[in-house]
């Protein structure tokens, strides 16, 4: 069965806006979600990852990755740490790499 591709949108929860409000559990959680990632990329359903810089309301990050359809798309990104967990918002959509200068 071929999978299709899906991109999640990362936000902050707005407690983390700033620096100085993370604690060393949302650290760890962070933490977390990095592994999780790292973990998919080495089995092969992520496809990349990455945030913007610096840490405040602006910041967002993307995960893209395959899955089978929607219902496996969404158990993958709920999944994920940083929105198990709490410190993170997601949003999902249907996504397609048209191109890029990595192997997908």
């Amino acid at each position: 069965m071929e999978q299709k591709q899906f991109i999640y949108l990362l936000r902050l929860v707005p407690s983390l806006h700033r620096e100085e409000n993370w604690t060393d559990e949302a650290n760890a959680i962070v933490g977390r979600h990095f592994r999780y990632l790292k973990r998919h990329l080495e089995q092969g359903t992520l496809i990349m990852a990455g945030r913007t810089s610096p840490v405040d309301e602006t910041t967002f990050g993307i995960v893209v990755f395959k899955a089978a359809d929607m219902e496996a798309a969404r158990a993958f990104m709920r999944q994920d740490p940083a929105v198990a967990e709490g410190v993170m918002t997601a949003e999902l959509s249907p996504f397609h790499v048209a191109l890029s200068a990595m192997t997908v």
